[in-house]
């Protein structure tokens, strides 16, 4: 294990804690996940980020869950802003998640974050990136403390599909190198 990285706990009796960290790693990197963009905007300050902790969590109101770490620039502009808009990506477009691993760069003058085109959601004005297969516009409703993450619930404000409509074949963790998590 990397000396900067440390084992975390519970351990079955007996195993060696290190060891047992790396195997339950795996195991979790195997779960089913998409790769998304969430997109945040507090006044003129917006970011686009890579995201794989996302799920929806009820159908009455329409709730969406996304985890964010809790350093993370976006959960300031999440928490500023109120809202977030999360972007599905085809898996065609895989290679633009690697983009927004850090913080991104915006010229206002062309539209983009790190070079990627976006608009403006529809209800709430998060950054949504034009490439997107599908997107959902989300207001903040509430916020759950997780440790290393903060769980932002949002309810769905607005939702649409981009070009290719409902037959594009979503992003998912496994058609990428990138893994998360565990």
């Amino acid at each position: 294990m990397a000396p900067h990285a440390r084992a975390v706990g519970p351990f079955p009796d007996g195993v060696d804690p290190d060891e047992y960290d790396r195997l339950r790693r795996r195991v979790l990197w195997k779960l089913p996940t998409g790769l998304y963009l969430l997109g945040s905007r507090a006044g003129d300050r917006r970011n686009l980020m890579t995201c794989n902790l996302v799920s929806q969590l009820a159908m009455e109101p329409k709730l969406v869950g996304v985890a964010v770490e809790r350093d993370a620039v976006t959960l300031g502009l999440v928490r500023d802003g109120g809202s977030f808009a999360l972007a599905l990506l085809d898996r065609e477009d895989r290679a633009v998640v690697r983009v927004f691993a850090k913080p991104a760069v915006e010229d206002r003058s062309t539209h983009t974050l790190s070079g990627v085109a976006y608009r403006d959601a529809p209800v709430t004005g998060a950054p949504i990136p034009e490439i997107a297969a599908a997107f959902l516009d989300c207001r903040l409703e509430r916020e759950v403390d997780l440790g290393s993450h903060v769980l932002c619930v949002g309810e769905v404000l607005a939702a649409g599909f981009g070009e290719r409509g409902e037959d594009a074949e979503i992003l998912r963790s496994e058609d990428t190198r990138m893994n998360y998590g565990g």
